[in-house]
């Protein structure tokens, strides 16, 4: 890959394998590279290790979404999803095992996949996609057995409440909607942006994040990030960030949140930004928290760079992986 390509690299997609060694991430290219934690953290790391140990062209177009389960990495970007073996990827083989695509109304449309979350309730994959719809793949038969409709959008994020059997998603429509795992039935829907605290018509109503800790949830894209308490679906934070965020995660009393701007903030559940973390990306797409390995405990941020942020600490950065 010549300069050009790499100053025009974006990350937009990470996750970790099952046993936390390892780190997968997805760029625009519609390429894949595998990193080694433990040789990126290790202390006589050299330019080198932190470099992938394996790169391999995935998709056409934008790899959107990355997803470990216990022995794959799933990813999805243009219309379709892909399963590679992990036991394979990290001896340097690429082996894809499946690829599977919705059944979207019009054969012509390629609906990009934004947002993917595994509900281990069923072992279904929870799959946001540019058809509007949330389809829901049944991961032990292969199969998509229901599709949620009722966004007039597209949809840009998806979460799971499991104990509640409910489905979170999000849209460019500027709804979250909650859905019953069951019945498939929508059971709520939230407008953000006709919130007053939450309203920036200057950014627009899309909603790009969504994500669940049992009875609160954190939303935000267009309207500022906000935490809800999902009983009553009110509002009770509302964060005084710019620009608009992109994920977002609940982490033990705090928040975590990347958007528009080089900085990871660390908000307080009451509403107040507590620090912002200067990354290398201007912008950013994706964070990602390693709690498969204690041993290799990180915190790892991706945006518009060939850079990959990694936080040992959640205070400072200590080092970038490089494409």
């Amino acid at each position: 890959m010549g300069p050009v390509e790499l100053l025009h690299m974006s990350v937009f997609s990470q996750d970790f394998s099952p046993c936390g060694r390892f780190l997968a991430a997805g760029n625009n290219y519609g390429e894949i590279a595998i990193f080694s934690l433990s040789a990126a953290l290790s202390p006589d790391a050299t330019v080198l290790s932190r470099k992938p140990v394996l790169t391999f062209a995935a998709h056409e177009g934008p790899v959107f979404c990355l997803l470990s389960t216990d022995c794959h990495l799933l990813s999805a970007g243009n219309g379709q999803i892909s399963a590679w073996s992990w036991s394979e990827l990290v001896k340097k083989n690429v082996k894809q095992v499946w690829t599977k695509r919705p059944s979207y109304r019009s054969s012509l449309e390629i609906p990009e996949i934004n947002g993917m979350v595994i509900n281990h309730r069923d072992n279904t994959l929870v799959v946001g996609a540019g058809d509007n719809n949330v389809h829901i793949l049944d991961l032990e038969h292969g199969v998509f057995k229901a599709a949620l409709q009722g966004h007039s959008d597209y949809v840009h994020c998806v979460a799971v409440r499991e104990r509640e059997g409910e489905i979170l998603s999000g849209g460019e429509d500027g709804a979250v909607r909650i859905w019953d795992n069951r019945t498939g039935q929508c059971v709520h829907c939230i407008e953000v942006h006709k919130y007053e605290g939450c309203a920036r018509p200057q950014h627009g109503k899309w909603i790009s994040c969504v994500s669940t800790d049992s009875d609160w949830m954190l939303c935000g894209g267009g309207p500022s990030l906000s935490m809800w308490h999902l009983r009553s679906l009110s509002p009770t934070s509302v964060f005084p960030l710019i620009g608009c965020q992109r994920q977002a995660a609940f982490h033990q009393d705090m928040i975590l949140a990347v958007g528009d701007g080089p900085s990871v903030s660390h908000c307080l559940l009451g509403g107040e930004v507590k620090a912002q973390i200067p990354c290398t990306p201007r912008s950013l797409n994706t964070l990602r928290l390693n709690t498969n390995s204690s041993e290799h405990r990180v915190l790892t941020v991706g945006g518009s760079s060939d850079h990959i942020d990694v936080f040992t600490n959640l205070s400072y950065r200590a080092f970038s992986l490089r494409f």
